[in-house]
């Protein structure tokens, strides 16, 4: 089924990472899925994201937070999002980002997990702003954030992974601000 004929995503939730989700996190690995990152990393940089991801979601503090994405109603897993805190123009934030497993995207997955982890942000409470950096090639992640309520604050040079320039749109979303009820197509557990 090609992706113009896939049918739309109505709704997902997100489930705290844990340690059975290495496999996702190999999957995610995938060259076309890390064009935008640097390329695959290694094992070893998998099992050092795994341990972090795995943290984050034990973190009391709510720091940050990292997910699987499942789509329902066919409670199959279909990504993974999070967030995580980072400081952008001298100001704290929260950082997101997502990827989602080839046989789901063009669905709209994406977009209800971007809208659902920036509620789950909200619910933290410690920053006022959530961000996204997707290379300014990724036209569909861009696609996202604009979908996702972001605002564009314009472009910017990154390094990422470290060592690696990457020139990317720097989104914006006002956590306190308009639009802050839940969108709908979300749900997760707290």
């Amino acid at each position: 089924m090609s992706q113009e004929t896939r049918p739309a995503a109505t709704s997902v939730r997100l489930v705290p990472w844990s340690e059975e989700d290495a496999g996702l996190l190999r999957a995610l690995n995938a060259p076309e899925l890390m064009e935008h990152l640097g390329g695959p990393e290694t094992e070893e940089q998998l099992e050092r994201r795994h341990r972090r991801y795995v943290g984050l979601s034990t973190d009391a503090t709510a720091a940050g937070r990292m997910f699987r994405i499942v789509l329902l109603p066919e409670e199959r897993t279909a990504g993974s999002i999070g967030f995580w805190s980072t400081e952008e123009n001298g100001e704290q934030v929260y950082e997101t980002g997502w990827a989602v497993l080839p046989g789901f995207q063009g669905r709209g997955v994406a977009t209800l997990a971007a809208r659902a982890v920036a509620e789950r942000a909200r619910a933290a409470g410690l920053h006022r702003h959530l961000h996204a950096f997707p290379s300014v090639e990724n036209a569909a992640s861009n696609a996202v954030c604009r979908r996702a309520g972001f605002e564009l604050l314009g472009e910017q040079d990154l390094e990422y992974p470290p060592g690696r320039p990457m020139r990317c749109n720097d989104w914006r979303l006002d956590l306190l601000g308009p639009g802050t009820a839940t969108a709908p197509g979300t749900t997760g557990e707290r």
